[in-house]
């Protein structure tokens, strides 16, 4: 079954909003190891930054990576810290739950497991105004999901204190490309949809009023012992959102035929591991003090401005304008 081309604000058209909503708003039994893996990378950019923020914003820690979300929280024990996106009340209640025995836990705040951690302030449903501006908007793994990427930078931006910072990381063009090129051998529609590369990504941070955007990207090679393996991880850590995916129950046998396609196709590691390619894409950029306002546009008729080319020519000095 064909699906047109979703139009979107600025992200992959080829992505499904119905289909990376509801992944989104699943709530994981735990959080994906690849994003905790790449959260922990993104952790230690943070030494970059010499900013230490009073407050800072965590999107979706259960999906994007609870032990990622505790590395941050370690790192600005004084800071409180406001969950947020479609997983903010239940990470909430998660936590809650895990910290206080019963009891207790009508007496105090939540606060996620461990020593020394933020403060958890409380949830924000995406969308919602952000009860204070804060320091740091952390965010992994969750732009490449969305179908209104551009709408979410802007959210974040508005949440944010002048000289505040987002860290973000998202999927990168090369992801799946073994495997891009196995279903497409096979005449299969694409196993996922098209990433943003970092180039965008920043051109975007700029045209939303970000600025010092730094963006940067590394290539991972997982290796899997055979295709079953690779399968459970594809469904741990997201879906086929793409929009020209097939739109109904596959037939008998698909699973296996899929299965052998991967076994096939795919190339192998040295020692006989399957091989697939994953682009992580990494930045961070500020919100800049805003710009002084510029005075109104002053308005010379033709004839004045004839009259003032004359004058400067007349006199044998260049005669300069000013203009708004």
């Amino acid at each position: 079954m064909d699906h047109p081309a979703r139009p979107n604000d600025g992200g992959a058209p080829d992505l499904d909003p119905a289909a990376a909503a509801r992944w989104c708003a699943r709530v994981p039994s735990s959080s994906p190891w690849l994003h905790e893996m790449i959260g922990a990378r993104m952790a230690e950019r943070l030494d970059w930054i010499r900013i230490l923020p009073d407050s800072w914003m965590s999107w979706s820690p259960l999906l994007a990576g609870e032990q990622a979300h505790r590395a941050v929280a370690q790192r600005y024990p004084q800071a409180r810290v406001w969950l947020a996106g479609e997983l903010a009340q239940a990470t909430l209640q998660r936590w809650h739950k895990s910290t206080l025995p019963w009891w207790r836990r009508w007496m105090a705040g939540p606060r996620v497991p461990g020593q020394a951690l933020s403060p958890v302030a409380g949830a924000v449903q995406a969308g919602q105004a952000v009860p204070q501006t804060v320091g740091l908007v952390w965010a992994n793994m969750a732009l490449h999901a969305t179908a209104q990427p551009r709408a979410l930078l802007r959210l974040w931006h508005e949440w944010l204190a002048v000289d505040g910072f987002v860290m973000f990381s998202c999927l990168g063009p090369d992801t799946a490309r073994e495997l891009r090129a196995v279903h497409a051998a096979h005449g299969w529609p694409p196993p996922a949809p098209s990433y943003v590369d970092m180039h965008d990504w920043g051109d975007q941070l700029i045209e939303l009023g970000f600025a010092e955007p730094v963006m940067d990207m590394e290539r991972i090679t997982l290796t899997y012992p055979n295709a079953q393996r690779l399968l459970a991880d594809l469904r741990e850590t997201g879906r086929n959102w793409h929009a020209d995916r097939f739109g109904a129950l596959r037939g008998r046998g698909w699973r296996e035929r899929w299965l052998r396609a991967v076994e096939q196709g795919l190339p192998r590691s040295p020692d006989g591991q399957l091989c697939l390619t994953v682009e992580v894409v990494y930045g961070h950029a500020f919100r800049p003090r805003p710009r002084v306002a510029v005075p109104g546009v002053a308005t010379v008729s033709l004839e004045r401005l004839r009259e003032a080319l004359r004058g400067s020519a007349a006199s044998g000095r260049p005669h300069a304008t000013d203009s708004a």
